[in-house]
């Protein structure tokens, strides 16, 4: 089953080719208008595999994870209590972007909250040093469970450790136990976004010198579309307010997949 566009790029791609289909057969359009809508097809639509052309190639362990992520029938789910689709996957460049992170930023204590099927745990574990840990929290077992059995056929997987339980409680015990992570990974429920990122700078979760990554900040272009928000999309948006009102941080928004945001203290 192919993936659905998410990505504000994504989105747009798939816009212009219902535009582009939409016209055919139209024989009066003005001079040079389906010439330029042919370019702006060819850039949108060929920005995504571009990147992945030009990004260091996945581990085969993050291949066969992902294809097994790909390869999944998640609709088969519809009793669980927490909705999944494999669109949900981190993906090649993102996954290589938060390794990237974890090299420079010479992170030993990676936290993600969010897991999924492991994906992006995956791919920063393999940066770690000899030594180095990474704790993932993840509310629902049976992806937990796929997660550690992909971990289980990479030498990076021992780096990793799955707490399955609400994250909010998982940081509570984290912070009250005194520990400290060096770059904190977040894609999980988009209306915990303001309190998990409460806890980390309040409660000490977060190294004086930590970074935190923040997937889905542009959440499919709602934040400034201003059509057919979502409880997501309004979520991300009083977010990504709340992050640029507080003077406690320095954020930047980068554009990469559906947007991710890296906080660090002021």
């Amino acid at each position: 089953m192919s993936a659905r566009p998410v990505t504000p790029v994504g989105i747009l791609a798939a816009t212009l080719d219902r535009v582009a289909d939409g016209l055919d057969g139209v024989a009066d359009l003005p001079d040079g208008v389906r010439d330029e809508l042919d370019r702006a097809r060819t850039l949108a639509g060929g920005l995504d595999p571009y990147l992945e052309h030009c990004t260091t190639p996945e581990s085969p362990a993050l291949a066969a994870l992902a294809a097994a992520t790909r390869e999944h029938d998640w609709s088969a789910r519809d009793d669980a209590a927490v909705f999944l689709e494999q669109e949900m996957l981190s993906g090649h460049v993102e996954g290589q972007a938060l390794k990237m992170l974890v090299a420079a930023t010479r992170a030993r204590r990676v936290l993600e909250i969010g897991l999924f099927t492991g994906y992006s745990a995956l791919a920063m574990a393999e940066a770690l040093p000899e030594g180095g840990r990474l704790l993932a929290c993840e509310l629902d077992a049976e992806v937990a469970a796929a997660a550690c059995r992909s971990f289980a056929a990479s030498p990076a997987g021992a780096r990793i450790t799955v707490e399955v339980g609400p994250a909010a409680q998982t940081l509570t015990a984290l912070a009250d136990a005194g520990e400290q992570f060096d770059l904190v990974f977040v894609d999980a429920d988009k209306a915990g976004y303001a309190g998990y990122l409460e806890t980390l700078l309040d409660g000490g979760l977060l190294a004086p010198h930590g970074l935190v990554c923040v997937d889905n900040t542009l959440m499919q272009g709602e934040p400034w579309r201003g059509d057919g928000a979502t409880a997501n999309g309004e979520a991300i948006t009083a977010f990504n307010e709340t992050v640029a009102a507080d003077p406690r941080v320095e954020q930047v928004l980068l554009p990469l997949r559906d947007g991710l945001t890296l906080i660090r203290r002021a």
